[in-house]
């Protein structure tokens, strides 16, 4: 199930070791399976935990598909349809299945395969026929996707990328949970959450981020599953976005603190 530790590197001294620590003292103890991803570019910070573990996408999983669909128009030499503009929308600033439904079908299993080839998100695998939301994930390739959406790259345009974000800095109001928790005023937050409750294992409760501007640029990918309710799920994905944005702030106090490699045990998350 991945490993166990929180592992974070940083340029910047005593960051890495603050970041190890308190995010795993916000998951000790949390019900079910956690993971985390990030990277903070300004401060060469990176951290891991169980980034390696499958998880039921749910509905970060949108992100995914709106890259198809990006990707497919790019290679056919055109823009998006009034109609797909319209779906699109739906499926990332409200999270409509029905919109997400048609998109899938209609860019096809293979084409979102070609995708996550070229995006180099190689634990991905898509959801069997149309169960879209059954596309195992990990957080390492969520955050291979944020980084993918907020730099220059061979796979999606400028024009594509700056579209995506924007549809995910526009996600309605009571959908804004997860990773912007905690997030600093100066910072614009683009994110696409995902929950998703089945008999075995409870709630899968998931947010992932991109935070950009006045200084700011860094991701999260926040996965979690076995929570016994949706709010308990967001109460842990939330638990580490705090920690994370007031630590990469420069908030925290943490004296001694040395930088480089630090893992620390985060065991019961």
């Amino acid at each position: 199930m991945g490993d166990a530790r929180v592992v974070c590197t940083s340029d910047r001294p005593g960051l890495a070791p603050a970041l190890s620590h308190d995010i795993a003292d916000a998951l000790q103890g949390r019900r079910g399976t956690s993971a985390v991803a990030l990277y903070d570019r300004p401060s060469g910070t990176s951290c891991e935990f169980q980034a390696g573990t499958s998880f039921d996408s749910a509905s970060v999983v949108k992100v995914t598909v709106l890259g198809t669909l990006l990707r497919q128009a790019e290679e056919a030499h055109r823009t998006l349809t009034a109609h797909e503009v319209a779906l699109t929308t739906a499926m990332i600033t409200k999270s409509d299945n029905a919109s997400t439904d048609a998109l899938w079908h209609q860019v096809g299993r293979p084409a979102v395969q070609h995708f996550l080839d070229l995006a180099d998100m190689r634990h991905t695998v898509p959801g069997p026929g149309g169960a879209w939301g059954l596309t195992q994930i990990t957080a390492a390739d969520q955050l291979t996707l944020l980084r993918l959406l907020s730099t220059d790259n061979a796979v999606l345009s400028a024009a594509s990328r700056d579209y995506a974000l924007d549809l995910m800095q526009k996600v309605v109001p009571e959908q804004r949970w997860g990773a912007p928790a905690g997030a600093p005023a100066s910072a614009t937050a683009h994110l696409k959450n995902g929950w998703l409750s089945r008999a075995h294992q409870g709630w899968r409760v998931h947010s992932v981020g991109v935070f950009r501007g006045s200084g700011n640029d860094y991701a999260m990918a926040l996965l979690s599953t076995g929570s016994d309710t949706m709010d308990y799920g967001v109460a842990t994905v939330e638990a580490a976005a705090k920690v994370i944005h007031r630590d990469l702030a420069g908030t925290a106090d943490h004296q001694g603190a040395a930088a480089g490699t630090t893992p620390t045990e985060a065991s019961g998350a």
